[in-house]
């Protein structure tokens, strides 16, 4: 039996789908490409939207690209 919080997540996600998206592995392929470009100031949600997508729905690739991000930034 589902939680009242695993149904949200679940309802979140199935609204959250769109005609065309990507993968986990897809998503990690293009993340380097992505966090080079937030950190060079570039829209990188413009440049790469299924990235941005997926990662809007996906909460372990967002912690991948947060953990690149923040370790690009101590390198800065």
């Amino acid at each position: 039996m589902l939680t009242v919080e695993q149904l949200r997540e679940l309802v979140r996600s199935a609204l959250a789908t769109r005609g065309e998206e990507i993968g986990c592995p897809d998503c990690f392929a293009r993340l380097d490409r992505f966090v080079e470009l937030h950190l060079a100031g570039q829209d990188a949600s413009q440049v790469l939207p299924l990235v941005r997508q997926h990662l809007a729905v996906c909460g372990e690739c967002q912690e991948e690209f947060e953990t690149l991000l923040e370790a690009l930034k101590a390198q800065i």
